[in-house]
């Protein structure tokens, strides 16, 4: 098991707990008021900071339902923070893009995090010739 170390910047939000046989995912909550109109952008502050360990990320992504309840999108689709991103002042925030007016209130959960290990190091072989089976070259159906 890895330890995290964690900075909280509010002391109105709920700890981060891990939800042990139900996801690996952890959800992350609004750490301040933030009312947005329509087509309005706003960086979400999420009111904690990690020294997460050498060698690990964290994938940030919205929630399943956050585009239902609040109508914001996370306008990098998902973010990603590597462990330089390290400081006392190296808050996690959400970037939203707002497609209908919405307020979003201290501890709503709007997205979620894991921690992943970095990306190997990796070499590309070029080859003419990849597989026995063309499968169409679109999608996991072949089709367009």
């Amino acid at each position: 098991m890895e330890t995290i170390r964690i900075k909280y910047f509010s002391d109105e939000i709920e700890k981060l707990t891990y939800i042990d046989g139900v996801s690996d995912w952890i959800d992350l909550r609004a750490a301040s008021e933030v009312s947005l109109k329509k087509g309005e952008f706003a960086l979400i502050p999420l009111g904690v900071a990690m020294k997460l360990p050498k060698g690990y990320e964290a994938h940030v992504v919205p929630r399943s339902s956050t585009f239902k309840n609040f109508g914001i999108i996370q306008t990098n689709h998902m973010g990603v923070i590597d462990e330089s991103y390290c400081g006392d002042n190296d808050q996690w925030f959400m970037p939203a893009l707002a497609v209908r007016d919405t307020q979003i209130h201290i501890n709503d959960r709007i997205c979620q995090f894991r921690i992943m290990k970095h990306q190997p190091t990796i070499s590309f072989e070029e080859t003419d010739h990849l597989a026995d089976k063309d499968r169409g070259g679109f999608g996991s159906t072949g089709k367009a």
